[in-house]
């Protein structure tokens, strides 16, 4: 499933009034967001502008936060990390955080959840490491190193394998291109145009403008923790003033 076609997608995310907190520092001030089924979605912004934070509130890891989370039909609002999980919202962090000592194999384990279905009855997609390792070659060709004896790019492709083992139907991905070699760059693009085409949402957290307009449908642009601008990655691109005032360093 794609988004080609001109009937709207059915919302699998939507988020209202979110309010974010670490500590007694107000992050976020009523952010408005959603994304559809099959649809990618960039979230962007320079850095501190609370990108990272958004993804981490809709997931559930800040303790202190308000507002409504709504996720396939079901209130998130004030449930846990791991309830976010089993709905089939995953998470792959900035930081990887791959289990070091773990294998390939091992940490993909980790990860597995059954098999889900989209509430229209059909199947959602379902992954195999082997599926996996056609999507990451890489990966395919390590499957018994652990994960502390690889590099960065190698570790984030493993983190996003290992979220893909839950069998997602969102995947909120932060900074995927961020301190990667730029032919990991490029692979990341392609495995996320290869999700969407199997009807699999993302929200990407991204400052890089490029990798932005090669794969995301919209995008939603952060300024200290307020929603400034929304469009499609198209009318973003074409919009000077907007990149310019929120986006250039």
């Amino acid at each position: 499933m794609t988004t080609t076609t001109n009937e709207p997608q059915p919302l699998l995310l939507q988020a209202k009034a979110l309010q974010a907190w670490y500590g007694a520092a107000q992050i976020l001030f009523d952010v408005h967001l959603d994304v559809r089924r099959g649809e990618v979605v960039a979230l962007m912004g320079r850095n501190g502008a609370g990108k990272s934070t958004t993804l981490k509130t809709l997931m559930g890891l800040l303790s202190k936060r308000k507002g409504s989370i709504q996720f396939m039909g079901k209130d998130l609002s004030r449930t846990d990390p791991h309830d976010a999980a089993r709905l089939g919202l995953g998470f792959v962090p900035e930081d990887r955080r791959v289990f070091t000592d773990l294998t390939v194999m091992e940490n993909l384990e980790v990860g597995r959840q059954p098999a889900r279905t989209w509430p229209d009855g059909t199947a959602a997609p379902v992954w195999t490491p082997e599926r996996l390792f056609k999507l990451f070659p890489n990966l395919g060709e390590m499957r018994e190193r652990p994960g502390g004896r690889m590099s960065g790019g190698e570790q984030q492709m493993l983190t996003v394998a290992r979220t893909l083992m839950g069998n997602p139907f969102l995947v909120l991905l932060d900074e995927p291109s961020e301190g990667v070699a730029p032919v990991i760059v490029e692979q990341m693009a392609q495995m996320i145009l290869e999700l969407k085409e199997q009807g699999v949402s993302i929200l990407l957290s991204e400052q890089n403008m490029h990798f932005a307009e090669l794969v995301s449908d919209r995008a939603y642009v952060l300024e200290r923790g307020q929603i400034r601008y929304q469009a499609s990655m198209v009318e973003l691109s074409a919009n000077e003033e907007i990149r310019r005032a929120y986006l250039s360093v």
